[in-house]
Formats: C-alpha cells, structure tokens, sequence
C-alpha cells in the first residue's frame, strides 16, 4: 500500500529526496511535520465551516493554502524519505 502511495505522489516526492539527509536530521522532526500537517488540515475544516456559516467565497483562499501545505506535510511525513523530510524541514547553519 506504501508503495503504491508513493508512486501516486512520485511528482511531489522525487524532488524533495534527491540527496541525503542533513546532519542535522532527527526522527522527531518527521513527527512535528506530521502533527503540522494535521494542524493544517483542522484549520481548513475550520475555514470550511466559515465559509458554509457565512457564505463569503474570500474563505476559498485559506482553505485552499491551508489544505495544500497540511497535504503536502503529511505525505512527506508519512511516505518520504529522511532525506525528503530533511528538505522539507529546513537546513540549519553550520
């Protein structure tokens, strides 16, 4: 099932794994992007509940940024490499 995951969001992984990991690398960092990820998505379902509360069409915006950036860090988290989630984590100075 991984595997067939990760060759649905190949486009957006193979990018993100080309290297190696930082040194500066560490497992808990796969977490936070993960609990990130999830933060996202619960404030586009907040933004979706005030879009159908209020009607106003200027709640696609948020829902749309909020969704794509809590999608994109769960499925680096749970189906990229160390290396993916190095990139998409950040280098620190040496």
């Amino acid at each position: 099932m991984k595997q067939a995951l990760r060759k649905l969001f190949s486009p957006i992984l193979n990018p993100l794994e080309a290297g190696e990991p930082s040194p500066h690398y560490r497992a808990s960092h796969r977490t936070v992007l993960n609990v990130v990820g999830l933060l996202f998505l619960v404030l586009a379902s907040v933004s979706l509940g005030a879009l159908v509360y209020t009607g106003e069409p200027g709640a696609l915006i948020p829902i749309l940024v909020f969704s794509v950036i809590g999608g994109l860090s769960l499925v680096v988290g749970m189906l990229g490499t160390d290396a993916a989630v190095s990139r998409l984590w950040g280098k620190r100075g040496d």
